[in-house]
């Protein structure tokens, strides 16, 4: 039973998927949302059944190619069912947020959501290194043609930039893992318990280091990785950046979490450091580029590289803190950044125009929408009681304790941060009116329940973090448990 559901959990969004080339154009949306909203329940079904004292459970394991060691395994962790969650709690909204747009042949655009769905919890429920790079690879296919078909201007040659990035790493990765493959014992396997009790020498661990953690960092992104990332969010469509920033960098820091800490303790030992030191230019570089935007989707791109670069900070110290920080903060920065994208979107279709110059005076006139875009705001921040608050202290505290001088540049984030956002909020809703507010409509009955939704997130998680912390614990001191021999 426990299997079924992770089969189910797996490919129900691969036929729903399916299912949209089989309706009509006007019930495609609501069809994406109803299937989306499925798969939420049997997400919601699934936590009541886990058990945080167990390491891998809901297991799915069969032989797929016996000759070459590689299996069918799936399972779920404190880890990776918090971001499965996070996929399924996200997409709905997502596809919710689309309900004012018309997109060209729209059984694909939603067809290509729900693929993508697909290929996330994949990437999140692998417990076998061949399978998780299948998965990590389809989840670049959905992504990449919803930014080419549906993006801007300048759509090709971003996305050519996007998808030459995104292969170089995952060819690289694939390179890692075969190298790992070679040196299990015996008849070789892909399977993540052989891979970590694996004995790997510490110069090859050095070099393999590299192989994925280039891999990851592109995803990621880290500096100085990250060219493809500004202008591939600000040139797709709303719902394509809500994909790429909420969910899909997700897994260049799951994947370190799952594949590189358990199995190259002494290739983190090696170039944890440098890694940190990357992670603090991304944070200072970024928060720096946000500081001079004009255009407001812009900036919050580079304020995602912040984040983010925070978050792998946090996991490259190697403490409880530190991994508890980045897991809270993943979850965080995923709402906090559909939120804020969202509201960008609602902007740009309204005004015609994301230039902050354009904008301002939306207060007056819209006070469901200030006070929602506040709140957004504030998580994004990291306000106390806000859920940015809470990831943000563990990740400092845990980065303090692997160095201060490094806690005082990384903190850098949370100070530049508030300067840029709250002078974007300044910008955007305050002041005297631009001429062409009056063009700006009250909100529509989705756009309010996005809204209210994310902003809900936002304070239930800053308010009551106990059950995010709960679950991820364990999972977190299994992992730490396999490079204690090292630090």
């Amino acid at each position: 039973m426990a299997g079924m559901l992770t089969l189910i959990l797996l490919f129900f969004p691969l036929l729903a998927a399916t299912g949209t080339f089989f309706l009509r154009r006007e019930s495609m949306k609501m069809y994406a949302l109803i299937s989306s909203l499925i798969q939420l329940g049997v997400t919601a079904y699934l936590f009541t059944l886990f058990s945080n004292d167990i390491p891998d459970q809901f297991l799915v394991h069969y032989d797929w190619i016996p000759a070459l060691g590689i299996s069918f395994k799936l399972g779920l962790d404190g880890i990776s069912i918090l971001l499965v969650a996070l996929t399924n709690v996200l997409t709905p909204l997502i596809i919710l947020s689309s309900f004012r747009n018309n997109y060209n042949n729209a059984s694909a655009f939603y067809g290509l959501i729900l693929f993508m769905q697909f290929a996330l919890i994949g990437v999140f429920a692998s417990l076998d290194g061949f399978l998780f790079y299948i998965f990590w690879e389809l989840a670049l296919i959905p992504i990449w043609f919803i930014c080419l078909l549906w993006g801007g201007a300048d759509r090709v040659r971003i996305t050519l930039k996007f998808f030459i990035y995104t292969l170089t790493g995952s060819l690289l990765m694939l390179f890692g893992l075969i190298a790992l493959y070679l040196q299990t014992p015996g008849a070789h396997s892909f399977d993540i318990a052989v891979l970590y009790n694996t004995a790997v020498s510490p110069d090859m661990q050095g070099w393999l280091f590299w192989a994925f953690f280039l891999a990851f960092a592109i995803k990621i992104p880290i500096f100085p990785l990250h060219t493809w990332q500004p202008d591939t969010y600000t040139d797709a469509p709303a719902q394509g950046t809500m994909l790429l920033s909420g969910i899909m960098l997700k897994m260049g820091i799951y994947g370190i979490i799952r594949w590189m800490l358990p199995i190259l303790p002494d290739g983190i030992a090696q170039w944890g450091e440098t890694a940190m030191i990357l992670c603090a230019i991304s944070i200072v570089y970024a928060s720096c580029l946000a500081l001079v935007q004009k255009d407001f989707k812009r900036l919050i791109a580079y304020s995602s590289i912040a984040h983010v670069g925070l978050i792998t900070a946090g996991v490259f110290s190697l403490n409880l803190q530190g991994l508890q920080g980045a897991m809270v903060q993943m979850l965080a920065h995923g709402v906090n950044a559909v939120g804020l994208f969202f509201i960008a979107d609602i902007i740009e279709r309204r005004m015609k125009t994301r230039e902050m110059a354009s904008l301002g005076g939306f207060a007056n006139n819209n006070p469901l929408f200030t006070i929602l875009f506040m709140i957004v705001l504030l998580g994004a921040v990291a306000l106390p009681l806000t859920n940015g608050f809470v990831g943000e202290f563990l990740l400092l505290n845990g980065v303090y304790q692997y160095s201060a001088w490094m806690a005082a540049v990384c903190g850098l984030t949370v100070i530049l941060g508030a300067v840029y956002m709250l002078r974007s909020y300044q910008k955007v809703m305050l002041g005297e009116p631009h001429p062409r507010s009056v063009e700006f409509t009250g909100l529509a009955s989705s756009e309010k329940i996005v809204l209210i939704a994310v902003a809900f997130f936002i304070i239930a998680a800053g308010i009551y973090p106990k059950p995010i912390l709960n679950v991820a614990q364990p999972a977190i001191e299994e992992v730490l448990l396999n490079i204690q021999d090292i630090y």
